[in-house]
């Protein structure tokens, strides 16, 4: 007989499970990334990231891609080192081109990647995510999107110039501390948007079925890859768990190149991500976001199916 309470009482353990583990982990991530950013910018001078970041030249581009592969971040602890690269005034192109690669090629990705799928399946993601983030990026720019960008997103919040006591005579405080109190400020003006997107995200994961995905995504649906790029966006999924969750999917009937294009969708961007980015970018800007990746994770999906 089926236990519906049984069942319903598992999903919301399920939720509460995911947003606490979620909120822990995104707020460590969130103030230890600020922080290292911070830090890095006491030493790496905003000209430097400037000249190595630049648009100007097309190596930029490549050089934000290999960043973001090499940096091992998810959809969302991608944003404070985003928020890094806006204050130093980095390439617009080449910025948007390190937040599309940067959860999408990480090292950890790659490496499930390789081990579940194979080194042919693992190249073609990586030549798609890379190249598809670089055109991304060139194209943005060259469309003048960077008006899109928050003009409150390229200013550090300020940190307060003295310690406790403030009065006649106020105590200096040093550099690690002013890195500490900048941080600590953007963590509060992003943490109503993490954790609303957090509680969404982890109602979707609690209340979604895998066996659900697997059915309306199987290969004998001939929308399946878009429909699954669509699913992977609202989900929050670790880089550790995409993969395992994806073959475990593909085991359920699920279309390969649906599951390519739920990968993609999963971890190039998340609800979390995109209400994130709502304190850096305007509405159009998250639009042509969603839309680059999206469109990367369908013609991904459709591709991998016509070569394999």
């Amino acid at each position: 007989m089926f236990d519906f309470n049984s069942v319903y009482s598992t999903m919301i353990k399920e939720t509460l499970d995911m947003f606490v583990f979620l909120a822990v982990e995104l707020t460590i991530l969130f103030i230890a990334i600020s922080y290292l950013v911070g830090v890095l910018q006491q030493y790496i001078p905003p000209e430097k990231i400037q000249r190595i970041l630049s648009s100007k030249n097309g190596r930029g581009y490549v050089v934000a891609g290999l960043l973001g592969a090499i940096t091992p971040f998810c959809s969302c602890s991608t944003i404070p080192f985003l928020k890094g690269l806006l204050r130093a005034k980095a390439g617009f192109g080449t910025m948007m081109v390190f937040l599309f690669a940067s959860p999408l090629l990480n090292p950890i990705i790659i490496g499930l990647f390789a081990v579940t799928f194979g080194l042919k399946v693992t190249l073609f993601y990586f030549v798609m995510a890379m190249g598809v983030s670089v055109i991304a990026g060139f194209t943005l720019e060259k469309l003048g999107f960077e008006k899109y960008v928050k003009p409150e997103a390229y200013i550090a919040p300020e940190s307060k110039g003295c310690g406790s006591g403030c009065g006649a005579k106020s105590v200096p405080v040093s550099k690690w501390r002013k890195i500490w109190n900048s941080t600590w400020a953007d963590f509060k003006t992003v943490l109503p948007y993490l954790l609303g997107g957090i509680a969404i995200g982890s109602l979707i994961y609690g209340f979604m079925p895998t066996e659900f995905v697997a059915s309306i995504a199987s290969e004998e649906n001939p929308l399946a890859i878009p429909v699954a790029a669509v699913i992977g966006i609202p989900l929050y999924i670790r880089a550790e768990a995409v993969i395992p969750l994806s073959a475990a999917l593909a085991a359920k009937g699920m279309g390969l190149g649906a599951v390519m294009a739920l990968i993609i969708g999963s971890a190039g961007a998340s609800l979390t991500e995109v209400i994130l980015l709502k304190s850096i970018f305007k509405n159009q800007m998250i639009a042509a976001f969603l839309f680059v990746i999206i469109s990367m994770a369908i013609s991904a999906g459709f591709l991998y199916q016509f070569i394999f």
